[in-house]
């Protein structure tokens, strides 16, 4: 299960650097692609708004 992005994102871009496979794409909201997703946690960890969990 990929982890997901809330409305709690800012777009900060903190995250973007921090996923090892590129699953993260920019917008008002930031998402995460659920088929490159591997699940490290990595984004989830740097988030300084805590918008990135698992569903």
């Amino acid at each position: 299960m990929a982890y997901v992005i809330s409305e709690d994102c800012i777009a900060c871009g903190t995250c973007i650097g921090e996923c090892p496979v590129e699953a993260i794409s920019e917008g008002d909201i930031y998402k995460i692609d659920p088929d490159l997703c591997t699940e490290c946690g990595s984004c989830a960890a740097v988030c300084p708004n805590e918008a990135i969990s698992l569903p």
